[in-house]
């Protein structure tokens, strides 16, 4: 009977995910925020949002919310799952996985202190694209990230993936690869 017990206390009915998280705001800085304007299909691309407290207490979980993530809504309405993947995430932020889609947490960051968000993503469908992100103190919405005009922390990439696949040779002397994107370096 203790076992249905436990089991029962463990499907719901326990404390708030909310309960321990400060709540208020706190002031950061995106010291750095990097995604190539121009990407190829099939071509390796790396977004950089590196994030600095500038407040005078810690953080509890920095994280960054990627809107609309790395996909994009098919209107069709004979699909089990409308979303379709525009970059494939080959890595992630080191130990940033949550459970929120599109959202990755770093931990708690001390006054002063910067934090790096890195994705190697890699585009799986061309067009111009605007990717949006929002940088948070916290994963229930108790601790607010603001900027030092206290408006939200976030920013934008507008990206634009050529359809042609970006130009690649092997050097035979080294047998590396080498890349020469510069015929379309101009329209894309």
């Amino acid at each position: 009977m203790a076992v249905v017990a436990a089991l029962v206390a463990g499907c719901g009915g326990g404390a708030r995910q909310d309960k321990d998280e400060a709540s208020g705001s706190f002031n950061v800085d995106v010291v750095n925020a990097t995604f190539p304007l121009k990407q190829h299909l099939a071509r390796q691309a790396e977004m950089v949002i590196e994030v600095k407290n500038t407040d005078t207490k810690t953080i509890p979980d920095i994280a960054v919310t990627v809107q609309p993530g790395f996909t994009t809504q098919d209107q069709r309405s004979d699909l089990a799952d409308t979303n379709r993947p525009v970059w494939i995430i080959d890595d992630g932020p080191v130990g940033g996985g949550t459970a929120t889609n599109d959202t990755w947490a770093l931990g708690a960051l001390k006054a002063g202190e910067t934090k790096k968000f890195v994705w190697k993503v890699t585009p799986v469908q061309a067009g111009q694209r605007e990717v949006r992100f929002r940088v948070a103190a916290g994963l229930n919405g108790k601790a607010r990230a603001q900027a030092a005009d206290g408006n939200a922390a976030e920013g934008s990439f507008t990206v634009n993936v050529s359809p042609k696949p970006s130009q690649a040779t092997v050097d035979p002397d080294t047998g590396k690869v080498v890349r020469n994107d510069s015929s379309t370096a101009g329209g894309g």
